[in-house]
């Protein structure tokens, strides 16, 4: 009877959709015959290894040139989609049902010693469709078609201490991860702030350039750049640049051993003046008056048995031309995160999380305060190995504003597919 539901179980989230980023590699974990827990805490979030395992170009360390390409397996294919049930609050109104949550299609592999790729496809998904925003129709789909990432990694071009990632590709500055954290509906809310009149997203994909390296002693660092613009035709002629360094105390990589603390910063631009023509075959257009915008900030991971503290905060200052509000003064913020994990039973198969964010505009946008308050359970089913099924429990509790203030509740019961 427990094969048995369990085996309905996964042939309805075979056939239900909805948009996540897909954080784990099964394809990987089939090609090696590993358990997932080789590389994840409990996907999607990656342990100690699995993130030794990513900087070095999807190859296992020490084993560059004796691992077989994806000319030479199967093809390094992978899925993840989610359904359930969710309740929605926010004091005046109430909505409730079961949704339907999208498709995401990986693949990732080698290609050469020391030469990888990452190709990551949301295809488009018409009907059917629900979420929040209401019913959805062949002209607003539930999901638009998008390349979320595709990049090619050249590793250890000096053994350890120079990789390059090419292409669009989720940055070094994201210290914290957004796209493999155990949360489907709640993320880093700092990541996501976009103030006044600039457009830049913290949490996106970028299309560029970075070079990654480790030394000695836990050392490792991150220099970019990149268009700054997510994943569109540039729209000026700088081109945004970042860093990253962190050092890890203890052994591990501070995913879960070892104690990390981490720096970043980002310069970037954006135009106040668009000329309203293309100027380039490839969609780049040609916006002036250019003005400047940053973050810096820091993160922390400490690691006790199963437990996991992670922390992220930045400051972000924007040049006034893009502050609608005040237009006198640069727009300044500051924000951050505080997220508390912990795993156990046999093969870390139950997982809880409780997570904190906060977002602190300036005192003339008081109204985009943010206090958010969430947490979660996850209980692995089976025993495949390179196949994830995940009974998803997650509540979330937003406190927005600081007069006045609105308030919301989101609940929601899942089942997270990934195989």
């Amino acid at each position: 009877m427990k094969k048995t539901l369990t085996l309905l179980l996964i042939g309805a989230a075979a056939l239900l959709f909805f948009t996540q980023t897909l954080s784990a590699i099964p394809a990987f974990a089939r090609k090696y015959g590993f358990n997932c827990n080789m590389c994840h805490v409990a996907f999607p979030k990656l342990n100690d290894f699995g993130q030794r395992f990513r900087d070095n170009g999807y190859q296992i360390p020490g084993q560059a040139g004796l691992e077989k390409t994806v000319f030479e397996t199967a093809i390094p294919f992978a899925v993840r989609t989610t359904t359930g049930y969710s309740s929605y609050n926010n004091g005046l109104d109430t909505a409730a049902g079961f949704h339907l949550y999208g498709l995401d299609l990986l693949a990732a592999g080698v290609l050469h010693k020391n030469i990888s790729f990452l190709f990551v496809y949301t295809p488009r998904i018409d009907e059917p469709a629900a979420d929040f925003s209401g019913a959805r129709n062949g002209t607003n789909p539930a999901q638009l078609a998008a390349i979320e990432s595709a990049n090619l990694v050249f590793s250890n071009l000096i053994q350890d201490k120079l990789n390059l990632r090419v292409g669009r590709f989720e940055p070094g500055y994201q210290l914290l991860s957004s796209k493999r954290l155990y949360y489907l509906l709640q993320s880093y809310e700092i990541y996501g702030f976009m103030p006044g009149g600039n457009g830049f997203d913290f949490s996106a994909n970028h299309i560029g350039i970075e070079a990654t390296g480790r030394f000695k002693h836990g050392f490792k660092y991150g220099l970019g750049f990149i268009n700054g613009n997510s994943g569109d035709p540039d729209n000026n002629r700088f081109k945004d640049i970042y860093f990253n360094v962190s050092k890890t105390f203890g052994p591990g990589e501070g995913q879960s051993a070892g104690q990390r603390f981490g720096l970043f910063g980002y310069l970037g631009c954006q135009p106040t003046v668009y000329t309203g023509s293309i100027v380039s075959p490839l969609g780049d257009v040609s916006g002036k008056e250019n003005k400047s915008f940053y973050r810096w900030g820091g993160d922390l991971s400490l690691n006790w048995k199963t437990f996991n503290l992670q922390t992220v905060a930045f400051r972000g200052v924007d040049n006034k031309a893009f502050n609608d509000l005040n237009p006198t003064k640069d727009y300044s913020f500051w924000g951050g995160a505080v997220q508390l994990d912990w795993a156990g039973l046999a093969n870390n198969r139950l997982v809880a999380s409780l997570l904190y964010n906060w977002v602190r505009p300036p005192g003339e946008d008081n109204i985009n305060r943010l206090n958010c308050y969430s947490a979660l359970v996850r209980y692995y089913l089976g025993s495949w190995t390179a196949v994830n099924v995940a009974l998803h429990a997650e509540y979330t509790h937003r406190v927005v504003g600081a007069d006045n203030s609105f308030k919301d509740d989101l609940f929601t019961l899942l089942l997270d597919f990934d195989f």
